[in-house]
């Protein structure tokens, strides 16, 4: 046991260090971020995540933007509890059979004007889980959807760029 223990304190860690966006490019796309929603909604924009039936891969992602190297807070990007405050619905994952009901109750208490984003391969087309018993299929079949961001999971700098998408497009 002893040898193990010893080895594994000398090998150190197996895992590979996460790639590093430039920290000017991301400086650069939230304050373009905040520039678009103070102009189109005057104040920041609230986003409410939905899983309709995701792995959560993309949740990791979308839960990433509120770390300490995102901090899009600053930006004038937050995550609100309710519905009824929010400007945009993040949907990830293909919509199951459970969820349909509870994702058309979030849309409909979504004041307008409203956006709604499916996030990820999943929402798009129903992604590995097409075709399944469980699954209604994509976000679009359930609601409408403003805009799709691909990616299996989409990172968050690729997140944040289709929100300024969405906003530029609002005006």
């Amino acid at each position: 046991m002893q040898k193990f223990l010893f080895q594994g304190l000398l090998r150190g860690a197996l895992t590979e260090p996460p790639p590093r966006p430039e920290d000017a490019m991301l400086a650069e796309l939230g304050q373009a971020m905040e520039r678009a929603a103070r102009e189109k909604l005057g104040r920041s924009l609230a986003i409410r995540e939905v899983d309709a039936g995701s792995c959560n891969g993309c949740e990791l992602e979308i839960h990433a933007l509120s770390n300490a190297f995102y901090d899009l807070e600053r930006f004038g990007l937050r995550f609100v509890a309710s519905p009824r405050h929010a400007d945009v619905l993040l949907v990830t994952g293909p919509v199951t059979k459970n969820m349909k009901e509870a994702l058309e109750r979030t849309y409909n208490a979504t004041p307008d004007p409203k956006w709604v984003v499916a996030v990820g391969d999943c929402a798009f087309d129903g992604g590995v889980f097409a075709g399944s018993y469980a699954c209604v299929g994509a976000v679009s079949q359930v609601v409408p959807v403003d805009l799709h961001i691909r990616g299996c999971p989409p990172d968050p700098v690729a997140l944040l760029k289709g929100l300024i998408a969405l906003v530029d497009k609002a005006g």
